[in-house]
């Protein structure tokens, strides 16, 4: 391994791009500690809030978001909301795309058409990070995390409207330099700066780690090494979930000359890879999102004048959107196992291979071309993404069971995105050392 690690630095095309990467990693680091201005009272009031397990659920929404932002949002820092935002759009533009024939045209273009789906993306981002930011500043406002937000009095309007272009500046920078990553330096931009933002709170799980076993004595120990060991079987399982796919066979019409004015047919053989998990950690995502939003409403109802409101959104923070039953997690697997076959659905009447295949004039040995081809691959969506949504599933109440010390120290989320920016940039680097005609980084 460190003669593959040495191997790679000699390239001085290597080096430049992984110093470049470093550079830009380190930039985005500084930016993470230039943060809105608060007093010590309401830096108290966030940190305080943003830990809380209680507080109606909001602590638990902040908590998530936090480790997300690599503990920016804690701070109050300008890329608290980290690329978040652009995910969105990227998320919401896929699923409009069968929606919208202009957005399905785009796909078609080829590179051009790409870079135009980019930049519709991030004009998408600008706004919605613009009502992520409005929302996060109301409700730090009700909690007192900001006392002084008021977007329409003459005393605070300032100040008010540049916490909220700040925060959305700080989102399109960090989309800005993961542009940068994808097109000078090594792996996907926008993945590299997430997995940064994880990586950056692992001081502070060895931290609550540690003070937990020695607040706890002999059973936290215990309850540390059943996490450890849960957690090396949940990464060897996302590699092999991540990395598993069903490979369909596929034979290409070819034919090439053997003599004066003759042709001899023959077929190429090749194969479709169907992922096993196609839909990544989105499932995740919109699953959390589902979840989190109760928490957000009942919160503002909480406050009701009017008495039943406001016994109803108790009642629902106590038993329907409780962590720490059982049934909560009960229903988030559903929901990651739901949108997992939905997001794979989607995903697959995009790429439309059974009518690509077709017009190629493949076929697949047994099939005929058309609605059989079709109905065949179909069906081994179906069976391999039952496979890939139940890991998901289980994977998301991972958290649930390995506990330390009352610390939900496992994200699965977390998880999923580390091992496959991880892998996926070791990907690259393969294919780069090959390029260069070394032997790959891997072998």
């Amino acid at each position: 391994m460190w003669e593959k690690l040495r191997s790679i630095w000699t390239v001085p095309d290597l080096r430049k791009k992984i110093l470049f990467t470093l550079g830009i990693l380190l930039v985005f680091r500084v930016l993470a500690h230039i943060n809105v201005p608060l007093n010590a009272a309401e830096q108290k009031a966030l940190s305080g809030l943003v830990n809380s397990n209680s507080s109606g659920g909001i602590g638990q929404l902040l908590g998530l978001m936090d480790v997300f932002s690599g503990g920016s949002l804690q701070s109050f820092s300008i890329v608290s909301f980290s690329v978040y935002p652009y995910i969105t759009a990227t998320i919401v533009m896929q699923l409009l795309q069968p929606i919208i024939p202009a957005l399905q045209n785009l796909s078609a273009q080829g590179e051009s058409g790409r870079l135009r789906f980019s930049q519709i993306t991030r004009i998408i981002a600008v706004p919605l990070a613009f009502l992520q930011a409005l929302g996060q500043a109301a409700l730090f406002q009700q909690e007192q995390v900001l006392t002084n937000f008021n977007l329409f009095s003459s005393q605070y309007a300032l100040q008010s409207w540049g916490i909220l272009f700040s925060l959305v500046a700080g989102t399109m920078i960090l989309v800005w330099l993961g542009e940068l990553i994808t097109e000078k330096g090594i792996g996907n931009g926008i993945s590299i700066i997430i997995l940064a933002n994880i990586l950056s709170n692992l001081p502070k799980y060895v931290s609550q780690g540690v003070t937990a076993a020695q607040s706890g004595g002999g059973q936290a120990v215990v309850s540390i090494g059943v996490f450890l060991i849960i957690g090396v079987i949940t990464i060897i399982g996302i590699v092999y979930i991540y990395l598993g796919q069903r490979r369909v066979p596929v034979q290409y019409p070819t034919k090439r000359s053997v003599g004066r004015g003759m042709l001899v047919g023959s077929a190429q053989t090749t194969y479709i890879p169907m992922q096993i998990n196609s839909a990544g950690m989105i499932p995740l995502i919109f699953a959390s999102s589902m979840l989190l939003f109760p928490t957000v409403i009942v919160r503002y109802l909480s406050t009701s004048s009017v008495a039943w409101i406001k016994d109803t959104s108790l009642w629902i923070s106590l038993y329907v959107i409780n962590t720490n039953d059982w049934w909560y997690w009960a229903i988030n697997f559903l929901l990651v196992v739901a949108f997992t076959y939905f997001y794979a659905y989607v995903m697959w009447q995009q790429q439309n291979i059974p009518e690509n295949l077709q017009k190629q004039g493949a076929f697949i040995p047994g099939y005929r071309p058309g609605e059989p081809t079709s109905r065949y691959l179909f069906n081994i969506l179906n069976r391999i993404t039952l496979a890939g949504a139940l890991f998901l599933g289980l994977v998301t109440i991972l958290p649930f069971i390995a506990r330390v010390g009352g610390n939900q120290l496992l994200s699965a989320a977390s998880l999923l995105i580390a091992v496959g920016v991880v892998l996926d940039t070791v990907r690259q680097l393969e294919s780069q050392m090959v390029m260069r005609n070394y032997s790959g980084f891997l072998s």
